[in-house]
């Protein structure tokens, strides 16, 4: 028996004692629930539009902007690592919050804090004060965290056949500004100039506007709350168990080995990608590529991370998130065999390595995140998925840390190769995974 029926039968002998009458009033009507996941993903397609192209200016131009106020490549990576590290610590408290106190507060919370952290970056630009742009960044990856766990809140009313879909459908409203925002670069320098601030520092004008409206749509529509609804329904489930133990219910099971299979997905995921994506830009400025063509390549990444979502998330929801969760590691393979012996001077190639690491990306995220919500419940879901979060924005920043390193001691093609071979370690535990279900 679906959930929507068993919070519907469960009447009022299963209402949540001292909660209010619009919240019972939800967990008694599937219509009303209908509506409100509806509503919750125009909301959240909204947020994240402006979230996307906060997300975007670190990625493109963090790295030369690093190297750029230090004047070395070995420490081009550390910026990555430092919004990637920032978005661990964030990922935590948005999920403690969330679970505490619905999405609204959680998302709000990340999505502002992102933009002080982007205002932080500007200033430290201006003044030269790289110890200050170290503490901006680790601000900034609030966004970052923030941005990802958005893609949760679709979910929290949605059945098992609709998860990756709702999921797919948050990440794609990304695409709008995460494309945009690399595509800006350009333009947002030659305003930061007019205006007498370093060129670099523009696109995070940008990311602290587009992060500040992201948590601002959050915070004033988010409401009824759908993490708080959800919450409330898995407790009229239990009731109505306890009263019946015949019925079955999805929301109130947990599953501690896939919860371990989706967390390695999207971790490993995450590793390759943030790697090899953080010294393509470098790679690119040492044969002579300029700034539109970065944020060229960059747009192209993004856009593949987040623009096939909804035919993704169709997938994982038709053909399996382990099928998928496969796909991805052999798609960050290509990635990274097309980036390692890709001609530096080579728009087309380069084009086409991080096209597919975006995909490779994609395929692992919607399908670990699917995995994620379907192995746990209302009870800990939140809590649960801020943790797994921490450990995916950690591998980001260790990917970022390395990846400078790497190629500082060898080149990028060795840093590249050895990502996409990597990626075929998840493959054996999804196997696995399936075969002991």
């Amino acid at each position: 028996m679906g959930r929507l029926d068993v919070a519907n039968k469960s009447g009022d002998a299963a209402a949540l004692e001292g909660q209010p009458a619009w919240l019972q009033s939800y967990v008694e009507s599937p219509e009303k629930q209908r509506a409100l996941y509806k509503r919750t993903l125009i909301i959240v397609v909204l947020s994240q539009i402006f979230g996307g192209a906060g997300l975007a200016a670190g990625i493109t131009v963090g790295a030369l902007l690093a190297k750029d106020m230090l004047g070395t490549d070995s420490v081009a990576g550390l910026p990555t690592a430092l919004f990637t590290l920032g978005s661990a610590g964030a990922a935590l408290i948005v999920g403690r919050l969330s679970q505490r106190f619905g999405r609204r507060a959680g998302l709000a919370t990340g999505f502002l804090a992102g933009g002080i952290g982007a205002i932080g970056v500007i200033l430290s630009a201006v003044t030269s004060n790289i110890y200050m742009l170290f503490a901006s960044l680790l601000i900034y990856g609030a966004g970052s965290a923030t941005n990802l766990q958005a893609r949760y809140a679709g979910t929290d009313l949605a059945n098992a056949k609709q998860r990756a879909t709702a999921v797919s459908i948050a990440m794609v409203s990304t695409t709008f500004g995460a494309v945009a925002g690399p595509n800006l670069v350009e333009t947002m320098g030659e305003f930061a100039r007019s205006i007498g601030v370093p060129a670099l520092s523009g696109p995070f004008i940008l990311a602290a506007a587009a992060y500040i409206i992201a948590g601002l749509v959050l915070l004033f529509f988010l409401r009824p709350d759908p993490f708080v609804v959800a919450r409330a329904i898995a407790v009229a489930e239990r009731k109505a168990i306890e009263s019946n133990p015949g019925i079955q219910a999805e929301t109130i099971t947990t599953d501690r080995r896939r919860i371990a299979v989706a967390a390695l997905v999207m971790v490993l995921t995450q590793l390759v990608m943030v790697a090899i994506m953080t010294m393509t830009p470098v790679h690119m400025g040492h044969h002579g590529h300029g700034l539109s063509a970065v944020g060229m390549i960059i747009g192209f990444h993004i856009g593949a991370m987040y623009l096939p979502s909804l035919l993704t998330g169709v997938l994982v929801d038709k053909i399996g998130r382990n099928t998928m969760a496969v796909a991805s590691g052999v798609t960050l393979l290509a990635s990274g065999v097309f980036a390692a012996f890709a001609p530096g001077e080579s728009m087309l190639l380069l084009t086409i390595a991080l096209i597919l690491l975006g995909l490779g990306w994609n395929f692992g995220l919607i399908s670990g995140t699917a995995l994620l919500v379907d192995a746990t419940n209302p009870a800990n879901r939140a809590r649960m998925q801020g943790t797994v979060d921490v450990m995916v924005a950690l591998s980001g920043a260790s990917g970022g840390m390395l990846s400078g390193l790497v190629v500082a001691h060898s080149s990028y093609a060795i840093l590249s190769l050895a990502g996409g071979i990597l990626s075929l370690v998840l493959i054996p535990f999804v196997i696995w995974s399936s075969r002991t279900k």
